[in-house]
């Protein structure tokens, strides 16, 4: 986590205050109360819980979740992130197969699968997401596996190490349009690394279908988010993911505004434009969001009947 003395503290104005669109009710529900019970049993890591994440009801009590592998700290310091950053344990060689057995045992119907950096290993931790990936489809083969990979340095050895255990669908964030990546990012994640990740990733013989997510109210500009969409889909990226960044700390990069309802419903038809099959976009949508993720359910079940095929 950044220290007081890296950044200065923010000033809170009206404009950067959250609006009423952001708040939400507490989490609740018997679905939600059963996968938060198996949650705490098994100690999984979850995104839903650790980024606070405004969905986690809806989608804790409809079958979906988010969980982090290899730890809880990461190699790298974005200014965006809240988790913590430092020196990584060791991993752990059973997480794999606990991780399978907890999501069988919670039945979900899609999973998403994402991890810190972790610079510190010769692979970035590829053969681990790569293992967890095998065993989910093992014990749960009716569970749709996405993964939400780092970029492993742009290395495309480790690239096709995951995508070679043939998850459904593999996701990689460029999080921010290109003028701001230095930023918002940690300095070895690039605006341009990323493409190419997404792009190799792609091209794979494997035809995985390829994800990605944008934060607005950063700062970024409609002309330059609108060339970011341009740039994904240039590389082959199916769906979008766009949604409202929140402050984590007051020691990370402050809001620069609060994107309406409106304007994100105009990113959305914007995106669509450009040809992506699926584009989320909504003041509380996240990298993993239900809706993208019941639609990636119904694109394969149709492709699974013949319906439908891979771009």
């Amino acid at each position: 986590m950044a220290t007081p003395d890296r950044f200065p503290l923010p000033q809170v104005s009206e404009s950067t205050r959250k609006p009423e669109w952001l708040k939400v009710r507490l989490p609740s529900g018997d679905g939600y109360e059963r996968v938060k019970s198996i949650v705490r049993r098994t100690k999984l890591s979850t995104v839903c819980e650790e980024a606070r994440c405004p969905n986690i009801a809806e989608c804790w009590g409809g079958g979906t979740a988010t969980v982090m592998l290899m730890g809880e700290v990461c190699t790298r310091a974005c200014r965006f992130c809240h988790v913590k950053v430092g020196a990584p344990p060791p991993l752990d060689p059973m997480e794999p197969i606990h991780l399978a057995q907890a999501v069988k045992e919670m039945d979900l119907e899609y999973i998403v699968v994402t991890s810190v950096n972790r610079d510190d290993r010769p692979d970035g931790g590829a053969s681990h997401f790569a293992s967890a990936i095998r065993e989910l489809r093992q014990h749960s083969p009716k569970t749709i596996v996405e993964v939400l990979i780092p970029d492993f340095k742009g290395v495309e050895r480790d690239l096709a190490t995951v995508a070679e255990a043939r998850p459904h669908v593999v996701a990689h964030n460029v999080e921010t349009v290109e003028r701001l990546t230095p930023t918002v990012r940690d300095r070895r994640a690039t605006y341009r690394q990323s493409l190419k990740v997404l792009e190799y990733l792609k091209q794979r013989p494997e035809k995985l279908y390829t994800k990605t997510s944008i934060m607005v109210g950063l700062g970024e500009t409609d002309a330059e988010l609108e060339q970011t969409f341009k740039d994904l889909r240039a590389v082959g990226v199916d769906v979008l993911t766009l949604g409202q960044y929140l402050q984590p700390s007051q020691y990370h990069l402050r809001v620069e505004r609060f994107v309406t309802p409106q304007q994100f419903a105009d990113y959305k038809s914007l995106a669509e434009s450009y040809g992506f099959l699926y584009v989320a976009s909504g003041p509380l949508v996240r990298s993993s969001y239900r809706a993208a993720e019941f639609f990636m359910k119904g694109l394969m079940e149709r492709e699974r009947l013949g319906l439908a095929g891979n771009t």
